[in-house]
């Protein structure tokens, strides 16, 4: 009798520490991608910002309406558009709690090189980053402590961190934008012969890393979403997406501003910090249905966003020919 024991000891053992080596993998494999993200958008937002001026900021201080309502849609439209949707959609508690989690979290470095592709107001879009980082730290934990409330029933304590989410922002978004934009200011020449190659080059990189974000194997850190998940949160996703880039445009051409400013809006408004998202739903929280929603919107809002920036320019264009 002794013996058995013996053995199914060993083996569990055995399966323990593969477990432990699959682990280990897999979070040395996500640490990998994420750091790789990371560089790849830091560097990103160097490109864009050799094609910044001071003066471009300075616009924004003289002018201030167009920063002034975008961040009120921001701020206010895309959590009671997401908390409409949600109430609405057919899903279970937790994804409609994930699909606020999602509006609440507003556009990143990603946002930022869209606007930057479709000669938007880039030192808008880098303004409503900046400030935004700061305000996510008190509107998220109170608009997603309300939803968790209204869908089910329950409140938790949450905080966001205040040095991840400002090393997070600020050392992959906003200082290397501001070293272009020194670069741009003390070796000009240098910076406008650089900004067009490196446009493509900013592409290339962009698209290889969404890739490698997307189609990874769910045991090389993919997403492992089933076909149902796609069914049940696609829908919805999609809607919010679509009345995001709506209500940023349409917003502020209903203020009379111009469309490098409404584009902006909405691009600001459609592409989603996804990564701020997992970290509320999956590591503050500790919800995995939580995170689908996020996980799914991060597949295509990038796409719909560049298909919104092509028409829209199209459009404004052909109005203005006319």
């Amino acid at each position: 009798m002794v013996f058995p024991q013996v053995v199914v000891k060993v083996v569990s053992t055995k399966n323990i520490r593969a477990d432990e080596s699959r682990l280990y993998f897999y979070l040395n494999f996500m640490q990998t991608i994420d750091i790789l993200v990371g560089s790849v958008l830091a560097l990103i937002m160097f490109g864009i910002g050799l094609s910044l001026t001071l003066k471009d900021f300075t616009n924004i201080v003289l002018y201030p309406k167009a920063f002034a309502t975008a961040l009120t849609s921001q701020m206010v439209a895309l959590p009671l558009i997401a908390f409409c949707i949600a109430s609405f959609a057919d899903v279970p508690a937790e994804i409609k709690v994930g699909l606020v989690i999602l509006a609440a979290s507003p556009g990143g470095a990603t946002s930022g090189f869209i606007t930057h592709l479709f000669k938007g107001n880039v030192a808008l879009s880098l303004s409503l980053t900046s400030v935004n980082s700061f305000l996510t730290l008190f509107s998220i934990p109170f608009v997603v402590n309300l939803a968790l409330k209204h869908f089910m029933g329950q409140s938790s304590e949450i905080v966001l961190p205040f040095w991840d989410t400002f090393v997070h922002i600020f050392f992959i978004a906003i200082i290397p934008a501001i070293l272009g934009l020194l670069i741009r200011r003390f070796r000009t020449s240098w910076a406008i012969r650089v900004e067009k190659p490196a446009k493509y080059v900013m592409m290339f990189l962009l698209f290889s890393v969404f890739t490698i974000k997307i189609f990874a194997g769910q045991n090389s850190g993919g997403s492992g979403l089933s076909t149902q998940d796609f069914k049940d949160i696609l829908p919805s996703a999609l809607l919010l997406n679509f009345t995001c880039l709506m209500v940023g445009y349409f917003l502020l051409k209903f203020v009379g501003l111009r469309h490098a400013d409404s584009l902006t809006a909405a691009i600001e408004s459609g592409v989603h910090n996804t990564t701020l998202a997992f970290l509320i739903a999956g590591t503050l929280l500790q919800n995995e249905p939580m995170v689908k929603p996020p996980l799914i919107y991060s597949m295509f809002s990038f796409w719909t966003a560049l298909l919104f920036g092509f028409i829209s320019s199209k459009l404004a264009k052909h109005k203005i020919k006319s």
